[in-house]
């Protein structure tokens, strides 16, 4: 009789945050206790070759995967079970019971792996497919935000093909945002491809590096002396916000530097705010996830102007930073939630989820 939990952990990807995903995945199954869980490790190489294996994490790591089989899950509702692909003969590993998807960005963050995931019919930590591709993109959560009444940057939505085309008339069309202008990726997370533009110049050489990592690129006004503020949300139908906490960067704003190599940045927690700003600060948060649809977790970021108290929506993280130090875990944990118990809530989320969407009739009979 099957005792124990059969979790597949997803790590790696093809994103630029390939590193940030190892960083997090490696802190998930260091606390996945060995009494409740079976771990099966998958990842994916940054050429998007699945792997597997019991040290498929350290191959990774390492950039040397050699020797380890194939990783396959079919797309085919009633056979959620891993296989293993050696010498080109296919072989069950195991059955899976819930997948924790540790991917950050395209490919692992945008709904193209929990698309997957719903043809496999299996359960999975996250959002579904449209919290998922809706919180990746941030041109798109913008317009679901106003849609919604709620607080946005201005920002302008243009594509790689314009900037290749007729870059001085994109300069001259988002210029009228007024400096400093942030563009960024549309669909990327980690601060990856953002760059801080006080002049034209600048302006010029962030459109180019942005358009490096996606089709879609937003430039986006800057706020005025821009305090960070975050709150974790956790739970499916009736969701629940940390305590805020906020980033002091030690860049000048929060960039992939300042997250993941510099030592010199702030994470205050709880952050110095009235507590009616606190509470509006967590009640937008719940109203951000919830109009996108979000499930298991996410991180909604803020700006807020740090001489009008003014606060926007910045963006959502459907699959937010998870080492131990990063703010989302460290937020729960300041709310009274351990890292180890977060991870098994968010199992259990998943499952209830998965639970949920069974309930639902996927044929049609007439007369019935």
């Amino acid at each position: 009789m099957q005792s124990k939990i059969r979790v597949g952990v997803i790590f790696g990807g093809r994103s630029g945050e390939h590193d940030v995903s190892l960083m997090s995945s490696r802190s998930v199954l260091a606390v996945l206790d060995p009494q409740k869980y079976e771990v099966f490790q998958i990842g994916i190489t940054r050429q998007g070759a699945w792997v597997t294996g019991p040290d498929a994490w350290s191959a990774l790591e390492s950039g040397h995967v050699e020797g380890l089989p194939t990783a396959l899950l079919l797309p085919e509702p009633g056979r959620a079970t891993l296989y293993a692909l050696r010498s080109g003969r296919l072989e069950p590993v195991s059955g899976l019971d819930v997948i924790f998807p540790v991917l950050h960005g395209t490919f692992g963050e945008d709904g193209t792996l929990q698309g997957l995931l719903e043809l496999a019919d299996i359960a999975y930590v996250g959002a579904g497919v449209l919290g998922s591709a809706a919180g990746m993109d941030k041109a798109l959560f913008k317009d679901v935000m106003r849609a919604n009444g709620l607080p946005v940057v201005d920002a302008i939505l243009v594509t790689r093909r314009e900037i290749e085309s007729d870059l001085q008339g994109v300069i001259a069309r988002v210029e009228g945002l007024g400096y400093p202008i942030f563009t960024k990726p549309a669909n990327l997370g980690s601060s990856v491809g953002i760059t801080r533009c006080r002049g034209r110049s600048d302006l010029q050489e962030g459109l180019q590096e942005a358009a490096r990592f996606d089709r879609r690129i937003l430039v986006e006004k800057g706020v005025p002396n821009a305090r960070e503020i975050e709150v974790s949300v956790l739970g499916n139908e009736h969701p629940a916000a940390s305590i805020p906490g906020e980033i002091r960067p030690g860049d000048e704003y929060y960039s992939y530097e300042a997250k993941y190599i510099m030592d010199n940045s702030e994470l205050i927690i709880p952050a110095p705010l009235p507590q009616d700003v606190t509470e509006r600060v967590r009640s937008l948060a719940l109203k951000a996830y919830q109009a996108i649809d979000c499930a298991g977790m996410a991180r909604v970021d803020f700006l807020m102007d740090a001489r009008s108290g003014e606060l926007y929506i910045s963006e959502i993280n459907t699959i937010p930073g998870f080492t131990k130090i990063s703010m989302y875990p460290k937020l729960w944990e300041a709310s009274g939630l351990s890292y180890r118990d977060l991870v098994d809530r968010l199992i259990d989320l998943a499952l209830e989820r998965k639970a949920d969407r069974d309930h639902t009739e996927r044929q049609f009979r007439r007369g019935s």
